[in-house]
């Protein structure tokens, strides 16, 4: 076994501060950009007014030039229902969500957002010093970064990050921005002050190829639950927007006008929480195979065990309820989060204080 190179470790502990330290300052960034919403409200409201009137112009001047040719022909055009001048049809008709996005996530207006944007720029920056670091700790060890509780959580808060701007080049999420850099910086704030765990070989029992498939997919699952967590906070804030919209209330965060409605929310986290459960199935099914190469039994109810599976079921039962059951709205919202904390529960309090076959947490005693 190679020695472990401590020059390189430092270097991976330097470049994960600096990369927390880029991620608090995005996450500042995206606050700046949604307390500036009210200003991007009113930028976009005026461009969508301004594309009205053009709209509206150039209807009126094609209906009266049918009517025109029409009267020469000696017949008079009819306009078409809907059509005709005066007709005021918003590009985001229909959009509960304020007027402004559409259900795909595609905003009506292109007003920029420079603090939005100076955000995204540097997520992207502290997601690169962040890869760097967790493989720069890799490449120190010769083995898998996530072998212990800091590992795992500073892997996971680098995937919710690559997972969130990957999905940001398809779509506009910025307004998630806040939600999960916030995520991002409590996550590594947990790994650094938290779990601060030095580098050191693999134990015995986790030096198996099954780490790699086991634990690389949990921490993906995982990341993905935390970007449904997310996205669920802000389905429950715009539901409760959305219904107090037909009583003519006007007030609330003016931000979440820049935020899709509660049921794009609501499909957009149901696919992830999908492809997650999915996931998540196949965790548990390696750990199973796993367990019984280590210690010669597939299952043994061990805490580690017994909380995993809690998840899958809790995850089993939001996808079934709301596919068969109805479950739509704030009940699959409020399953979303219930999930989420039953992650969080498993990573943290059992880790640290139920010992069992995987108290492998690297937390000194």
């Amino acid at each position: 076994m190679q020695p472990i190179n401590y020059q390189l470790a430092a270097y991976s502990d330097l470049f994960m501060l600096i990369a927390a330290i880029v991620y608090a300052a995005a996450f500042i960034a995206f606050a700046l950009d949604m307390a500036s919403s009210s200003k991007t409200i009113r930028a976009l409201e005026s461009e969508l007014a301004e594309q009205q009137e053009r709209t509206d112009a150039a209807r009126s001047s094609e209906a009266r030039h049918k009517q025109l040719v029409g009267a020469a022909g000696g017949a008079a055009s009819t306009p078409t229902p809907g059509h005709g001048p005066g007709t005021t049809t918003s590009p985001a008709a229909g959009n509960t969500g304020g007027g402004l996005v559409d259900e795909d996530m595609d905003y009506t207006g292109a007003t920029r957002r420079p603090a939005a944007n100076v955000a995204v720029a540097l997520m992207v920056i502290a997601a690169a010093l962040h890869a760097f670091a967790v493989i720069a700790r890799a490449l120190a060890a010769r083995q898998v970064p996530w072998g212990n509780m800091y590992e795992f959580c500073t892997t996971g808060a680098l995937l919710v990050a690559a997972v969130y701007l990957l999905f940001l080049i398809r779509k506009d999420i910025r307004f998630l921005g806040t939600f999960a850099s916030g995520l991002v910086v409590i996550m590594m704030a947990a790994a650094t002050m938290g779990f601060p765990t030095p580098i050191a070989y693999l134990q015995p029992p986790l030096q198996s190829p099954w780490i790699v498939i086991h634990v690389s997919i949990a921490v993906l699952a995982s990341a993905l639950f935390t970007l449904t967590f997310a996205t669920s906070i802000l389905q429950l804030i715009q539901h409760r927007r959305e219904a107090k919209a037909p009583a003519g209330a006007t007030g609330g965060l003016a931000f979440m006008r820049l935020v899709p409605s509660a049921l794009s929310l609501e499909n957009w986290s149901y696919r992830l929480n999908a492809v997650g459960f999915m996931m998540w199935t196949f965790t548990v099914i390696a750990g199973a195979i796993w367990a019984e190469a280590s210690w010669g039994r597939y299952w043994g109810w061990d805490t580690k065990e017994v909380w995993s599976f809690i998840i899958w079921v809790v995850y089993a039962g939001y996808l079934h309820a709301r596919a068969t059951r109805g479950w739509t709205g704030e009940r699959a919202a409020w399953l979303s989060i219930i999930g989420y904390a039953c992650v969080v529960f498993n990573f943290t309090i059992v880790n640290i204080y139920f010992p069992g076959l995987h108290s492998y947490a690297g937390l000194p005693s």
